[in-house]
């Protein structure tokens, strides 16, 4: 049985200040059957993970380099985000892909590192909107999934996050035929290349605009496991109204 799962992608925002969010989260999740995973900006990772300790909530990381250590100026390895508490790590975010020109084989790289260093990789996918009114886009998507997640993928160590290019953070949302559509395909396209018991487990998030207002029939919708949320995680009460929806599903 695969445990829901809310993640909240605070992308580059958020001093520490924003860590009395994170307190007034775990004050009100202080136990959820799903799991709560915030990935805020670096310089906040290791105090989020004190802010949170003892309670139900985990902290991740936003990108981390392909190799364990070395002459990579400004960059963060796996193993430092773990030794700062991390449990996950985001990977292959469009945002990554568009504004520092990542290819699938960068992220199935990094993808690799954070699986061997015993993090969870989130591994993002998505369309642009010309692609998708160009009928593109199960192509799109299962050639980003063949390319970016490494072949020691499991359900404890990957997770696939669905996130329309076009959907983020621009209030538009797929139908929740087109957001079913590419969920059954990524879990098909997983169960083919990893067999049922590893396909059946990963677990998926649809990421893209998601609020308390829409939460509950996007996690009705087949193979939805979760969601991975951008601005609406950054107060607690709007990501509270998502975790409760989730709790619903």
């Amino acid at each position: 049985m695969r445990r829901k799962l809310a993640a909240g992608n605070w992308k580059m925002n958020g001093t520490g200040v924003a860590l009395n969010e994170l307190k007034e989260l775990s004050a009100s999740h202080p136990s959820s059957p799903v799991e709560i995973l915030i990935c805020p900006p670096a310089t906040l990772l290791h105090r989020a993970g004190n802010t949170v300790e003892g309670s139900g909530i985990t902290v991740g990381g936003q990108d981390c380099h392909a190799a364990t250590s070395g002459a990579h100026t400004g960059d963060l390895s796996a193993e430092m985000l773990l030794d700062a508490g991390a449990d996950a790590v985001i990977l292959g975010h469009s945002e990554r892909r568009e504004d520092h020109g990542e290819q699938n084989e960068d992220i199935r790289a990094k993808a690799r590192t954070a699986m061997d260093a015993g993090l969870k990789a989130i591994v993002c996918v998505g369309e642009s909107l010309e692609q998708r009114e160009a009928a593109n886009t199960l192509d799109i998507i299962g050639g980003q999934m063949s390319g970016s997640i490494p072949d020691q993928a499991t359900g404890e160590n990957l997770i696939v996050a669905y996130e329309p290019i076009w959907a983020i953070g621009t209030g538009k949302v797929p139908t929740l035929e087109e957001i079913g559509e590419v969920h059954d395909f990524i879990r098909a396209r997983l169960e083919r290349r990893f067999g049922e018991g590893v396909g059946r487990s990963v677990r998926l998030l649809y990421g893209g605009s998601v609020k308390p207002s829409n939460a509950a029939e996007i996690f009705g919708v087949s193979n939805v496991d979760g969601a991975l949320v951008g601005g609406a995680s950054l107060k607690a009460q709007d990501f509270s109204g998502i975790i409760r929806a989730l709790e619903k599903a």
